[in-house]
């Protein structure tokens, strides 16, 4: 028997929007409402909604909760304020290194986090929690179902969430969070984002969540889907679980070493094998690909030198509205990985040439 899709609790809000429903990790969540490269261009150029509230949520309060996801996380969590206010992003890994999820650790007090999971990771996430809880003094709590979660993202993000708010949340610093009263609402307001530009993550209460969308829409939002969503993160050159990394995927090879904290007091899941993979030169190292001609580059293209050598494949390509081309991240051979060296992304058994660039592809934050 198939298992019945997820609603978040702006389901209904995307119907009447005729958004594009389509199944994801388990929800059934809007692809499109106009268009991706109309919703792209809206986050580009104004603000734009995401309804982000697939994404799991697990609360985590006890006096053991620091040395807790000091344990699991390969970041320093104690870098984070006592006080709370701050988020980080982060990783949980193997013990050999390869990667569970991506995360984002908010701390709210000193004995009191959220952490944000991937939604096709929930439950793996929540059962590794669970498993490496019992020599701590801490609460997990789910509270994915509970709550809901939207990003508003864009140029014109800070100054529209600004004037809903009863806070200056532009004074907030990148990844900094508050809790404010948003168009009547009670909100959590990150200042984090998936999308290569400045604005806010606003948690809140699922039976809320209606009410704050329809304001930020009222207030000139405009309702994107997540083929937008994904097309805005490559260009950003920011990683997805499943494309850039996974538990075969080590931090280094998916050009997310700069978050493991090797130096950190306390050990980690996966600190030896993240140890010894630091001081062992890499295989394979994740780059950006530019292609030369019009073809549009996908997950899973061979990638090969121009004398036809397999170096490696598409973790993810796309078109990019903001450099009028295709442009992909691929895995290849650290050999053949330096900047600005010529290649070739194999579509339907043609070579078509790309290059070897820089990231991010769009930078404006």
């Amino acid at each position: 028997m198939n298992t019945p899709l997820l609603q978040t609790s702006l389901f209904e809000t995307h119907q009447a929007a005729n958004a594009r429903l389509v199944p994801f990790a388990g929800w059934e969540m809007p692809v499109q409402y106009t268009g991706v490269l109309d919703e792209v261009k809206a986050v580009r150029e104004k603000v734009g909604l995401f309804d982000v509230s697939h994404m799991g949520r697990v609360r985590v309060t006890g006096a053991g909760s620091l040395d807790y996801l000091q344990s699991l996380a390969v970041s320093d969590v104690s870098l984070l304020p006592e006080a709370g206010g701050s988020g980080q992003y982060s990783l949980l890994c193997l013990d050999n290194g390869g990667v569970i999820d991506d995360i984002i650790i908010y701390r709210l007090a000193q004995d009191e986090f959220i952490v944000v999971v991937n939604a096709s990771n929930r439950e793996k996430d929540l059962q590794w929690m669970r498993n490496h809880s019992a020599a701590f003094d801490v609460t997990l709590d789910d509270e994915t179902n509970a709550t809901g979660l939207i990003a508003v993202q864009g140029p014109d993000a800070v100054r529209m969430i600004d004037s809903l708010s009863d806070q200056e949340l532009r004074l907030l610093p990148r990844f900094g969070l508050n809790e404010t009263v948003l168009a009547g609402s009670q909100v959590m307001a990150a200042r984090t984002g998936y999308t290569g530009e400045d604005g806010f993550e606003l948690f809140c209460r699922a039976d809320e969540a209606e009410s704050l969308w329809n304001a930020l829409v009222a207030a000139g939002g405009r309702p994107c889907g997540l083929g937008s969503r994904d097309t805005l993160r490559l260009e950003a050159g920011l990683p997805l679980y499943g494309h850039e990394m996974d538990e075969t995927v080590s931090p280094y090879e998916a050009r997310l070493g700069w978050t493991v904290k090797l130096e950190k007091p306390m050990d980690f899941s996966g600190k030896k094998a993240l140890q010894d993979m630091k001081a062992t030169p890499r295989r394979k190292t994740l780059v950006g690909l530019e292609m030369e001609g019009r073809a549009i580059p996908r997950e899973g293209y061979a990638v090969q030198t121009p004398d036809g050598a397999l170096v490696g494949s598409v973790t993810s390509g796309t078109f990019s509205p903001m450099r009028q081309k295709g442009v992909a991240m691929a895995r290849v051979d650290s050999a053949n990985a330096t900047r600005g060296n010529n290649l070739q992304v194999v579509i339907r058994d043609t070579p078509h040439p790309a290059r070897i660039v820089g990231l991010p592809f769009y930078k404006n934050v």
